[in-house]
This record gives structure tokens, sequence and C-alpha cells, in this order.
């Protein structure tokens, strides 16, 4: 099965301005690292799909080879859509044009074993509607000519997209066309948290429902601090590695016994990764 990795640096870009280095931290690298190489052990093809900077940083930090390859197929300007509401727009434009079934796979997400996709649509998990960061869609500012569909139920729980199979080309089309006509009507403004989440996870969400999509979850919202041993997710983890420099140490050390353990052959990246 064909996985996608997906990164753009346009919002970085866009809040330190077009002369900014790209910079990916070491812990996300070390992790991406995994996630790819792991992939490809259980699962497959991955690619990874990127705009020009990305594939650019990617080559010139020679980490490349961890993927089958790089599509630089994300336009630097994300067609006008604004990158600091939008952080993840990338992932969207990764999907339109990227042909199904495909997995989409956040650098941060890990799938340790082998998995049996079918026709279902799977995501990471479901998330509940709470309202700092799922707002009832009275809260959004858009264009005067954008209508909220009437044929959405909007108690559905939304869908997180660390993880995303969608096998089919259609209903894939449909969704990440409802969430361009969303990103692209909304009005600019300082929130860099509900417009986004909006557009990916909860749209993915409402399009499936309102086509009666069977969808299922790698996890179950109600376990997802509990122990297991099949899929990681540094989600939160970012932050408390940031704020705990002894944290990271340990984390970048067990990665980097991994990769000597299980890809040898890769071993060469850990070297470029401390000296990045």
């Amino acid at each position: 099965m064909r996985a996608i990795h997906v990164n753009s640096f346009a919002p970085l870009f866009a809040k330190h301005g077009e002369n900014a280095k790209p910079k990916v931290e070491k812990f996300d690298l070390y992790n991406m690292v995994l996630s790819a190489l792991t992939w490809r052990k259980k699962n497959g093809e991955i690619l990874l799909v990127c705009d020009r900077a990305s594939a650019d940083y990617y080559k010139a930090l020679g980490i490349s080879v961890i993927w089958n390859g790089i599509k630089p197929l994300i336009p630097a300007d994300l067609e006008g859509i604004n990158p600091r509401m939008f952080w993840a727009a990338a992932k969207l434009f990764a999907l339109r044009d990227t042909p199904a079934p495909v997995v989409m796979l956040d650098t941060d997400f890990i799938v340790w074993k082998k998995l049996n996709l079918s026709c279902d649509i799977i995501a990471a998990h479901r998330e509940e509607l709470y309202h700092n960061i799922y707002p009832d869609i009275d809260y959004f500012q858009m264009n005067p000519d954008y209508i909220f569909s009437e044929k959405f139920d909007y108690d559905v729980l939304p869908l997180n997209t660390a993880f995303l199979y969608l096998p089919d080309e259609d209903f894939k089309q449909y969704y990440v066309g409802m969430a361009f006509d969303f990103m692209k009507s909304a009005l600019d403004v300082p929130d860099e948290l509900c417009y986004m989440v909006y557009a990916e996870q909860r749209m993915l969400a409402l399009c499936a429902e309102s086509l009666k999509q069977s969808v299922k979850t790698l996890l179950d919202k109600d376990k997802l601090f509990e122990k297991q041993d099949n899929f990681t997710h540094l989600w939160g983890e970012k932050q408390a590695m940031r704020d705990d420099p002894m944290r990271e140490k340990s984390f970048n050390e067990r990665c980097a016994a991994r990769i000597r353990r299980d890809y040898n052959e890769f071993e060469f990246v850990i070297d470029l990764i401390e000296k990045s």
C-alpha cells in the first residue's frame, strides 16, 4: 500500500519571512525516519509529497533516501490559502494530487505492524467536539457567498488524521474539494486552530457521514493514553521535549538505537540528524 508523508515550509515563511531558514527539530527528524522506514518494512512504499523548499531541505540534509521518492507537488503559495490559519493545508493538496487508494501518515506517527486495509475509510481516532477546538459553525467568519451544507450532521465526531486511509478516489476528491472551498472562503482572522481542524478533521467526518461511507479507526478515543504497542504518535510529547532537553535527549537516543538495531543500512542518517 502506498503511503505519503507531507511537508510544506509555507507556514514557516509566513511567520518568519521568505528568507527564514528551514529547520526541523531533531526529535521530529528521528521520528520521521522511523515512521518512513517502518512503513516500508511492514506495509509498502512511502513517498514524501512536499513543496520545493522541503525537497531541497531534505536532499541537502542527506536523508531523502528514507522515502521511496520525493514529489514536490505542493505549491509554494498554497494557491492563496492563508498558511498561518491553515498550517496543515499541504496535507489536503497532497491528498488532492495523490491517487487513491492512499495512506496519509503524519511524520510524527509510526505504524509498527502490518495493516489489513479494505474498502473502509480508516482514521487514527475520533475526537470529541470540545467547543474551544470545534466550535459551532456560526463561529467561523466566511465570505458572504459561502454556505454551510444543510446535508451535514454537525453532531458527528471529527476524525483525527494523523493516520488516514482513503480507498476511493471519488470520495477523496469530494472531501478535499469541500475542504478547499472552506479554506478559500474563510476570512483572514487570527485563529490558528479551529479553522484548520474544521477543514481537515471535522470536514472529513461530515463528508463521510453525509455520503454514508464506512469509517473505522485505529485507536479508541477513550483509550488514547493507555499503553499500546502498535502505534506511536508524538502529539503533545513534542512540547514536553521542547520544555525538557533531557527528555528530548533520551528520546533521540532511543530512536537512534532503534535505527541501528532494525535499519542498520540507514545508520548513517543518525550522524546527519545530529549535525543538522
